[in-house]
């Protein structure tokens, strides 16, 4: 495939073409074309932006080598013929002429790529596709324009010529890289537009200061109206046109001034917390800041701290105040001198040489006289007195002064504090008498001193208030004191360290000397360490104990007191570790054996929990008193049965068998026998109708070698054990005994010459025991009952 030239008046194209002269052959379905791959490097074609036609407009034609043997028909596609932008260009299909169908904006499409294909009137395509680039021609056709619409740059007023202000940017849209992207900048108008401060640099848009003459208090905005220009600044090209805003910066290059060189007012005397003046100060620089904010300094007149100085921070203004009483007999007049800087530090201008000086004013302050109180001048007054001061004794008291007279005439004197109530005052002159014995020692003195407050009134009853401090000189009048217990831990080590205190000065107390009493110098040594601590020691290895040491401690002016300690030598490492159990009072001090808190808890808990338990036991002993639910025999006989109920018939010997049975006593659970007995068969017959089982149905049948007239008495046992005991039990557990009708039944007479017999008494006694409870018996048993006693 070829590619012609464009049609007059469009932009020609160039193409480089490959041939093969080899004969086209067909593929095995189609003998009679054949595809010939050939190389397409096809070169670009411009279309002009903007072009104004005429349209539709040619570009290009493509041809086929095949198109000398075969019908070859053309055909395109891509950007701007099937996809956006639709219909832009088409192709004539048997001349393979492209054409343009309107104008093309750059800044939307800055070119295309379409293919070209040629195909045979069955659809064979001989060829490959063919690229086609069209690129499309900038034509400027957009103005630049600044990339911000408001710009505000600051720059600090005095600032130095050259200083950088800011950097302005614009944008084209236009093609990058070409004469109508490239922009020049220029300021058209400064406003104010004397004199001239700032210039911009043409390509790179920074605004510089061209003066260090800006001055904020005389103008404190300027305005710039700026240019820029494509096509390099030239008269034909595309310009836009902004306004960009400097402000500058305050900086404290105005010092504040006074607006009077110099003040006077008045205060009366003693008056305190008082405002006297108010001055007001002028600064250019910007309100409210630190650059014009004052500060306010008394510079002379004022060294005895009695005024002070502050700024208002609504007005600005220097407000003088009274802060300590002045007195007008000794200065009628002071003459204050007053400064005033700014918050900030002042900043040199670039055009100054030396920065200003303060500016002062000076303020005078007359003092009005007024009739005044007592002065209690000094505050505090100090006294000497010694240690141990007897009652009785008088001593200098606190003096004030009338500031008219001068003198102490006319005042009137009262104490205010006495914590120990150690003096009593004189009214008049204010001296003191002691009535208790001065002691250094007292928890009410304080390094020494003992403090007296003392309250002085004139006639009219203004007062004034003075604190007289009691210096006492330190007597030697305490022994040193030591803690009476000492525990020895010999895990630690052998000995203790004593450390005695002496309630005295420094100067009556240590170096002590420790001496012990001859009775402990078998066992103990005790030595001097450092003058303030002693070291106890014992002489041979002691067993755990407590010894009492009987010892001396003497200070340095030879004042001395004994001791006697009590020594525990313990199986610890540490004295809080120590849990050794007194062996052997021989050695201990009675008074220092105490018992500890856990003990005597344990002991006040076990003595409640023993009163709890008899007291428990009292309650149930009372609420369970019954009587006796079944006689005991205390005839020691072995019970026996009769096999006839009606009276005057004797017992036969045939009809028990005696195995001379040992006690059989009847428990809480049961009966416990060791031996047992026979009895006649029949003889015993419970009742069934509840539930009761037959002695013949416990024993069972046809047990052989045994008589059936005959049961042992493990048979008797087995059968009644289980229950007499649960009858006798629930008898104990119900005080009303309502389970007493079950367990004592009527005997029924069963006609004459029955083989049933009698039940009596079941439980035996080894003891001899009066039967007084077979008195309060059911009327039923009391036949029974006169049998068990022998009447």
């Amino acid at each position: 495939m070829a590619v012609a030239s464009a049609a007059p008046g469009s932009i020609f194209c160039k193409q480089l073409l490959f041939s093969l002269l080899a004969p086209k052959k067909r593929h095995t379905k189609d003998t009679v074309l054949k595809r010939s791959k050939r190389k397409w490097a096809p070169i670009p074609c411009s279309l002009m932006e903007n072009s104004l036609g005429p349209f539709p407009q040619h570009v290009q034609q493509i041809q086929s080598d095949a198109a000398q043997n075969y019908t070859i028909f053309y055909s395109i596609s891509g950007p701007g013929v099937d996809k956006e932008p639709f219909n832009l260009f088409y192709i004539e299909k048997d001349t393979g002429d492209i054409f343009c169908t309107r104008s093309i904006d750059r800044e939307q499409y800055d070119q295309f790529l379409v293919y070209g294909y040629a195909t045979t009137a069955d659809g064979y395509a001989p060829d490959y596709p063919l690229p086609l680039l069209f690129k499309v021609e900038d034509d400027n056709d957009n103005a630049p324009y600044f990339e911000n619409k408001m710009t505000v740059f600051s720059v600090p007023e005095n600032c130095r010529s050259g200083t950088s202000v800011g950097q302005v940017t614009a944008i084209d849209n236009d093609e990058p890289g070409t004469l109508h992207t490239r922009l020049k900048f220029k300021i058209l108008q400064q406003i104010p537009d004397h004199p001239k401060h700032f210039s911009i640099h043409p390509d790179t848009g920074v605004i510089t200061t061209t003066t260090p003459l800006l001055d904020r208090e005389k103008c404190d905005t300027y305005k710039l109206v700026m240019e820029v220009r494509d096509m390099g600044g030239q008269p034909f090209g595309l310009f836009t046109t902004g306004t960009i805003t400097i402000s500058l910066e305050d900086e404290n290059d105005n010092p504040p001034y006074f607006t009077e060189t110099s003040y006077s007012t008045e205060v009366e005397e003693n008056r305190i917390d008082v405002v006297i003046l108010r001055m007001r100060v002028h600064d250019q620089d910007l309100a409210n800041s630190p650059h014009s904010r004052a500060v306010y300094t008394i510079l002379q007149g004022n060294e005895n701290g009695n005024f002070k100085i502050s700024t208002d921070p609504n007005t600005n203004e220097g407000i003088l105040c009274v802060v300590k009483p002045l007195n007008y007999e000794l200065n009628r007049q002071v003459i204050l001198q007053i400064g005033v800087l700014n918050e900030a530090q002042f900043s040199k201008a670039a055009n100054s040489q030396t920065p200003p000086t303060m500016c002062t004013t000076t303020v005078t302050v007359r003092i009005k006289d007024s009739d005044e109180g007592p002065e209690c001048q000094p505050p505090v007054k100090i006294i000497q007195s010694k240690d141990g001061l007897p009652p009785g004794k008088e001593l200098l008291g606190y003096k004030a002064l009338d500031p008219e007279t001068r003198s102490g005439e006319g005042l009137r004197y009262q104490k205010l504090g006495d914590e120990d109530n150690w003096f009593e005052i004189d009214e008049h002159t204010g001296d003191l008498r002691t009535v208790k014995v001065l002691d250094r020692e007292s928890k009410f003195v304080k390094n020494n001193q003992y403090n007296v407050s003392v309250v002085a009134t004139d006639a009219v009853g203004r007062s004034c208030t003075g604190t007289l401090v009691v210096l006492l000189e330190d007597y030697n009048d305490h022994p040193p004191k030591i803690d009476k217990e000492v525990t020895i831990c010999k895990h630690d080590k052998d000995y203790a360290i004593l450390e005695p205190e002496d309630e005295d000065g420094p100067d009556n107390g240590p170096p002590f000397q420790f001496f012990l009493d001859n009775s402990a110098n078998k066992l103990w040594t005790l030595e001097s360490k450092n003058g303030k601590q002693g070291v106890l020691r014992a002489k041979q290895n002691l067993d755990y104990n407590y010894y009492s040491v009987p010892i001396q401690i003497q200070d340095r002016h030879g004042l001395s007191a004994k001791h006697v300690l009590s020594v525990r030598v313990c199986d610890c490492t540490t004295p809080s570790d120590c849990r050794m159990a007194v062996k052997d009072d021989r050695d201990i001090k009675p008074g220092n054996v105490i018992l500890g808190k856990w003990a005597i808890l344990a002991m006040v808990l076990g003595s409640a929990l023993l009163l709890c338990i008899m007291f428990a036991c009292f309650c149930v002993t009372t609420k369970r008193t019954v009587k006796k639910c079944f006689p005991e025999d205390v005839a020691q006989q072995n019970l026996i049965v009769s096999n006839t109920e009606g009276p005057g018939e004797e017992v036969t010997g045939s009809n028990i068998c005696d195995t001379s049975m040992s006690v059989g006593t009847l428990g809480g659970q049961g009966i416990k026998t060791q031996q047992s007995f026979e009895m006649v068969k029949g003889g015993y017959t419970l009742d069934s109708n509840k539930g009761h089982h037959t002695l013949e149905s416990s024993k069972g049948i046809g047990q052989g070698g045994a008589d059936p007239g005959r049961y042992a008495y493990t048979d008797w046992q087995s059968f009644t054990q289980p229950r007499l005991g649960e009858k006798v039990y629930l008898c104990g557990q119900d005080e009303e005994h309502k389970h007493s009708e079950d367990y004592v039944r009527s005997y029924n007479y069963e006609g004459k010459g029955s083989m049933a017999g009698s039940v009596g008494c079941c439980s035996d006694r080894q003891e001899e025991e009066g039967l007084e409870f077979l008195d309060h018996l059911e009327p039923k048993f009391r036949t029974l009952a006169k049998t068990c006693v022998k009447k």
